[in-house]
């Protein structure tokens, strides 16, 4: 842990913490920014176009925003441009798709340069097998009974390189196969079910190396919901900061309320700052819209309490 966290680590364990957090950063308390920083738009696997993303985000009270598309930086610059316009402070970022002990386990980049070189190598490696995982997961469902899946799902797909298991489960639904997007995720697309075709992408050091390379810092995404016992999730959580990552997503709306003092307590264990943000993908599909997490318990802190955007007018307003 380096000197500065581990003195804001100290900070946020005191009484006055916030008095001296919001002193040091213009009379903002960090810990009721509404900072939501992880969400995606049709340049991966959401529905709305980068700018509509920010815009509703802004509509929604949030204060930091980041967009953090899976494996791609293409939406940045249109939804950096529209968070300019909407006076919106607004940070670079992307999701990570990783293999760690067999599992897919994501890694949320923020604070990126989305011009650096070896980042965008990276992310291009790390899309080049999904085009043809789709097409794999498209014939094993046509095995299952359900012909012309990836046909059906390429017609969700804003970005042809990104194409996911959210875009099968959306046509799923379209044609009458499931009632819901999680009824899917119950009965396809996962393992032991039919559509479910494993892919093996880049390793969890690896793509926090990606991160740190590209100036970012790098977090955990929503740990809860990886399908991991209390060993497995410690050792993953001990190589991940080995590895260089510092945050760890606290609160998220892929966790439930039960387990945000069980992540805030791991963000204690291991040193890591605190995150939150949505998983925004659609309306009326997310779990949780933008905006609209509660704020991260004080015993935790703000991955962003050291940021300069804290001093903006967008977020002390």
């Amino acid at each position: 842990m380096n000197a500065s966290f581990a003195a804001s680590a100290l900070v946020a364990d005191r009484p006055d913490a916030r008095a001296i957090h919001a002193a040091a950063c213009g009379g903002v308390d960090p810990w009721q920014v509404n900072a939501d920083l992880h969400c995606h738009s049709c340049m991966s696997d959401g529905v709305l176009t980068p700018a509509e993303v920010v815009r509703r985000a802004h509509a929604n009270g949030v204060q930091i925003h980041a967009l953090t598309d899976h494996d791609e930086l293409a939406g940045v610059a249109q939804a950096a441009a529209e968070a300019a316009r909407c006076g919106l402070a607004f940070v670079a970022g992307v999701e990570v798709s990783t293999t760690w002990a067999g599992e897919t386990i994501h890694v949320v980049g923020l604070r990126v340069d989305p011009s650096d070189a070896v980042l965008l190598a990276g992310l291009a490696r790390t899309r080049g097998g999904r085009d043809s995982r789709a097409r794999d997961i498209g014939e094993d469902l046509a095995r299952a009974g359900v012909p012309g899946a990836y046909e059906g799902a390429l017609k969700y797909v804003g970005n042809p390189a990104l194409i996911s298991r959210m875009h099968f489960a959306r046509h799923l639904v379209d044609i009458g196969a499931c009632a819901s997007i999680g009824d899917v995720f119950k009965r396809f697309l996962v393992e032991g079910k039919p559509g479910f075709v494993a892919h093996r992408w880049a390793g969890l050091a690896e793509a926090v190396g990606w991160i740190r390379a590209a100036g970012g810092v790098a977090v955990l995404a929503h740990p809860g919901r990886y399908r991991l016992d209390a060993g497995a999730l410690w050792q993953l959580m001990t190589e991940f900061r080995e590895a260089g990552g510092e945050g760890l997503e606290v609160i998220t709306g892929s966790h439930t309320p039960d387990q945000y003092e069980t992540f805030a307590a791991h963000a204690r264990d291991f040193g890591f700052r605190a995150s939150r943000g949505s998983d925004f993908h659609a309306p009326g599909e997310s779990r949780v819209d933008l905006g609209c997490l509660p704020p991260l318990p004080d015993s935790v802190v703000p991955l962003w309490h050291d940021w300069p955007e804290l001093a903006l007018d967008s977020v002390r307003r």
